[in-house]
């Protein structure tokens, strides 16, 4: 098991991949469709955006965390 410390690291590297693989086959798909090396290219653009992605989400959750605590209220 991974230690608990990790944790915000690894919700941001799957948060990332799921995000990134999603964004990347639409992008791919409205692109060029279903064609036939469609896989292949889904899986670059995905391997393109991933890096980028992943340090983006480590910055950017802490700060969305931030701004749904001041929006929201306690019951």
């Amino acid at each position: 098991m991974i230690p608990q410390k990790y944790a915000a690291v690894l919700f941001g590297l799957l948060l990332s991949g799921a995000m990134s693989l999603l964004v990347a086959g639409i992008s791919t798909f409205r692109a060029i469709g279903l064609a036939p090396d469609f896989a292949a290219v889904w899986g670059d653009a995905w391997l393109g955006a991933w890096p980028v992605a992943f340090p983006v989400v480590l910055v950017v959750a802490p700060l969305t965390r931030k701004m749904v605590a001041a929006l929201t209220a306690d019951d």
